[in-house]
């Protein structure tokens, strides 16, 4: 039997409704069943992944969940189901999928407990994990010669994760502004997409755009037995690759996402220790906030970007 400490029996909780669309309602607040635990959501991340489902395409079902599709979530556990020992109150990032609201929920293996260091702070758990998985498959070490292809936020925080961990590392992408950020990360070369020197090579390369561009680029960019690793989310088609220049360089090249969630899971609570212990810090990544019925305009500035943009937060 769940331990509660919220008296209400309903909540607050943002979907996407159409495409372009968001709308806000009132619905039963989530039991945790067992294995499961219920938390306060005290933030979640908008991910880039999650624009089509604003766009709009053919294989989304309108309205989506309450709180869907919020993936990027942290909060304080509120109640408990049967068979778990995690405490009430204890800070925690999940792995949800309905982080838009007010409460969600989630398995209990699929939690991680945040130290007390980030008590207050914005952390958006999943969107950091994905960022230290991609650096660890990235296998860079101190000393590397390090290239990062697309300079939104994963890109950066693999950047300011490789550079805290002795990289030299080079940061490309298309706006001045992520490239100002790159510098305040720790980057110590950066380069716009179109001016990279045609001589340029790297130990490591990792693509984090999703384009077909920034994927050629990279390979570009790779040196002969370096390390391609795509960290982008390509999602609008198929990609051509010159596998010819793969073959010929001699190249790795790893698909740098993850989807056992117990592999996330880790992520995550590595991220939480580099920001707890002050080794990264990814306030400055973190640049815009809305509240819960600004979800519709979260989700059109992701898909703008204007100057000054590199990741909206949701708070109810």
């Amino acid at each position: 039997m769940a331990t509660a400490l919220a008296p209400t029996r309903t909540m607050q909780a943002a979907s996407i409704a159409a495409p372009g669309r968001a709308r806000v309602d009132s619905v039963p607040l989530p039991e945790p069943r067992p294995g499961e635990i219920r938390f306060r959501v005290e933030g979640c991340g908008v991910c880039g992944s999650s624009l089509p489902s604003w766009e709009g395409r053919e294989w989304f079902a309108y309205p989506l969940g309450p709180g869907a599709p919020g993936h990027e979530a942290w909060g304080v556990v509120d109640a408990v189901g049967a068979g778990v020992d995690l405490a009430v109150g204890t800070l925690v990032a999940a792995l949800s999928d309905h982080g838009y609201a007010e409460y969600d929920v989630a398995r209990a293996e699929h939690v991680v407990p945040l130290p007390a260091e980030l008590d207050g702070k914005p952390f958006p758990g999943e969107a950091l994990g994905c960022a230290v998985n991609a650096f660890r498959r990235s296998r860079i070490e101190p000393g590397d010669r390090v290239a990062i292809v697309g300079a939104g936020f994963i890109g950066l925080a693999v950047a300011a994760i490789a550079a805290a961990e002795g990289a030299e590392v080079t940061a490309i992408g298309r706006r001045p502004f992520s490239l100002e950020l790159a510098r305040e990360v720790g980057c110590s070369e950066t380069f716009a997409l179109d001016a990279v020197p045609d001589d340029a090579a790297y130990d490591r390369v990792v693509e984090a755009a999703g384009v077909q561009a920034t994927l050629d680029l990279a390979t570009r960019l790779t040196r002969e037995r370096g390390v391609l690793v795509i960290a982008g989310y390509h999602q609008d088609g198929p990609r051509q690759v010159d596998l010819q220049l793969w073959n010929w360089r001699g190249l790795d090249v790893v698909n740098a996402h993850e989807r056992d969630p117990l592999v996330y899971a880790e992520g995550i609570r590595a991220a939480a220790e580099l920001v707890a212990s002050g080794r990264i810090d990814p306030s400055p990544l973190l640049t815009h906030t809305f509240a819960l019925d600004e979800l519709g305009a979260a989700f059109e500035t992701a898909r703008s970007r204007p100057d000054g943009f590199l990741k909206a937060l949701v708070t109810p």
